[in-house]
């Protein structure tokens, strides 16, 4: 009885602490299509990607009924960064739903008109001011959201002193943009302002990626929705006690393995603290900077496998070059990339699961050998040219050279294809029961090499993957001078997955081999399952700056880029890289075996 009463009690004081409305709540995913091409028309970053922020602390003043509900303590707010901007899952902050959707597009617009927060007051006004004196149909949209976020604001009359003119200069920052240079100290934060941009959450921060299944805050008793692709917080810290325990995470995107990192557990563990709060805590990992030994240290050294299990390395290496966005330059010899080759594969055979597959394709293929063309406008042939004919029969002066004749020829094809794969560790993720992501790719080449040999193109096979700028690795698994063999399936078949994504090295050194080739049609070939990332800060925009850096090299020595993704927000940053036409999102990576070949004779006009 006890239980049901608190439970009951909780309920009611919750929804009478709320300040949001349930029934005309928006929800981010029904408008991100639409989020999407409004920030990029407005000049915002094509590689940027709309995505859920996750709520963070706010030490700001809460009436009674809050405190005695432990309710906004966490407040989500529009944010944005090198790699995307950020908003709220969902708004239902006005009482209607039509102003709550508005509240999305403003926020947009102000991540297109301030992609850098250097002084978060007077440049969230002076983006206000650029925006209403420029964009007519937005000025409307802020006079709207402006008359009822000022109702909503803190009460003047019940705040005193410091506070009271923070909260009037912020006012008057909302009313006349540009007209307050200052914003007055005061203790604790201020209400936050939904119609500002604000700086990355702490000082020191990062954002860390993770895998859709953990990507999720769990929903607590109090009804709280799920937020997918909300990014969880790292901040760095003093170690305060020696003696905590190990928290131990293996993301891919959070440190190398070979590094010392000290982790401590949160430290606001009071006991007034709620027991949501204390789980929303979870979603902040504090790295301490101590590097003395101690019981808190642990020791990653996953990082690359031993000598005798690793592939063989071939020669010293090459160095490559790296685009910085950031300077507008180059960094030379920055990446050294590592050539290397499995050297503990047996030859094998198609397996089973894919003979009828492979036979299929072998048939449909098989036919390119020996299609045939006609040559027009010739003097013998084996049928009449009728343009040729009625050209000449047109001409005002006809002449004694006829060449009205047509005569069927082999076409020649002269098409040379490299494929590079990607094997980072993400490939490892489970399909299904039975099916990781490198197993389809895997299979996928497997299924589009026998193609290749049928049709009698010249082909070849790389996979790489990355840990830093100066271990990229290159596998290879079929040069354009080997003759495709079990030996080669054998390479093929013992692929496994690797580390990072690397993308812009990868692509160069495929260019200068692909270059090589005097084909008159060279296709470069990239299957992905995911956007450039890696530990040392190759991500965001630095690594998509520096992947199309990559690709723009390739196109002008004549190669043709192509990327085959099964991201499914792959939409969302592939046209920066590869152009509108440059690249194909596969929903059920299950296909892509069949799928392969059928995309291969598009590209090369065959079908």
């Amino acid at each position: 009885m006890e239980e049901v009463v608190g439970e009951f009690w909780h309920r009611l004081v919750t929804k009478h602490a709320s300040t949001e409305y349930d029934d005309v709540r928006v929800d981010l995913v029904e408008l991100q299509s639409q989020l999407g091409p409004f920030y990029r028309a407005l000049g915002g970053c094509s590689a940027k990607v709309i995505e859920a922020a996750a709520p963070r602390k706010f030490n700001a003043d809460r009436n009674f009924l809050q405190r005695l509900a432990g309710t906004h303590k966490r407040l989500c707010v529009a944010w944005q960064d090198e790699r995307s901007v950020r908003l709220a899952p969902d708004i239902a902050f006005f009482q209607n739903k039509e102003l709550n959707e508005k509240l999305y597009f403003w926020q947009v617009a102000m991540a297109a008109y301030l992609p850098r927060v250097s002084h978060w007051f007077t440049d969230n006004q002076r983006a206000s001011l650029a925006i209403i004196t420029s964009r007519p149909g937005l000025k409307l949209i802020y006079q709207e959201l402006l008359e009822e976020v000022l109702i909503l604001r803190p009460n003047l009359d019940k705040l005193e002193g410091d506070k009271h003119a923070r909260e009037m200069a912020i006012r008057k920052a909302l009313i006349m943009p540009g007209s307050v240079e200052v914003l007055p100290n005061a203790a604790g934060d201020s209400f936050p302002i939904p119609l500002w941009i604000y700086p990355e959450a702490l000082h020191g921060v990062t954002t860390l990626p993770l895998d859709d299944g953990e990507d999720e805050i769990a929903a607590s008793h109090s009804g709280l929705k799920k937020i997918k692709s909300a990014r969880k917080e790292a901040q760095r810290a003093d170690d305060a006690k020696k003696t905590d325990g190990l928290l131990v995470f293996m993301l891919e995107s959070i440190f190398s393995w070979t590094e010392h990192v000290d982790l401590d557990r949160p430290q606001h563990e009071n006991n007034d603290e709620d027991l949501q709060s204390a789980a929303e805590d979870l979603d902040v990992i504090t790295l301490s900077r101590q590097r003395r030994a101690g019981a808190a240290r642990l020791k990653f050294d996953l990082d690359l496998p031993a000598p005798q299990n690793d592939d063989l390395a071939i020669g010293d290496g090459i160095k490559f070059p790296e685009w910085d966005y950031r300077k507008a330059q180059y960094i030379e010899d920055f990446c050294l990339l590592q050539p290397m080759l499995a050297d503990d594969h047996l030859p094998q055979g198609i397996p089973d699961n894919l003979k009828s597959t492979v036979n299929q394709v072998r048939k449909r293929f098989s036919a390119l050998q020996f299609q045939q063309n006609w040559l027009r406008r010739q003097p013998f042939g084996s049928e009449l040219d009728l343009d040729a004919c009625l050209d000449w029969m047109t001409e005002a002066s006809q002449t004694d050279k006829q060449n009205l004749y047509k005569k069927r020829c082999r076409n020649e094809r002269d098409i040379s294809c490299l494929v590079l794969a990607d094997l980072s560790m993400s490939t490892d993720a489970g399909i299904n029961a039975d099916q990781r992501v490198i197993d389809v790719i895997r299979d996928s080449i497997l299924v589009f090499s026998e193609a290749l040999i049928e049709a009698g193109d010249p082909f070849a096979i790389y996979g790489f993957s990355s840990i830093k700028n100066k271990q990229v690795r290159f596998h290879l698994l079929k040069n354009f001078a080997e003759k495709y063999c079990d030996g080669i399936r054998g390479r093929i078949l013992a692929i496994k997955p690797g580390f990072y994504t690397r993308m812009g090295a990868s692509i160069r050194q495929a260019t200068q081999i692909l270059e090589q080739q005097n084909s008159q049609q060279r296709l470069l070939l990239i299957i992905s399952d995911g956007k450039p990332n890696d530990i040392d800060h190759y991500e965001g925009r630095y690594g998509i700056e520096d992947t199309r850096k990559a690709i723009l090299e390739a196109k002008k020595l004549g190669l043709q880029p192509f990327c085959i993704t099964i991201d499914e927000e792959g939409s969302d940053y592939l046209p920066y890289l590869f152009g509108d036409q440059g690249f194909a999102v596969i929903k059920d990576i299950t296909r892509l075996p069949s799928l392969l070949p059928k995309l291969y004779l598009n590209l090369t006009g065959l079908q």
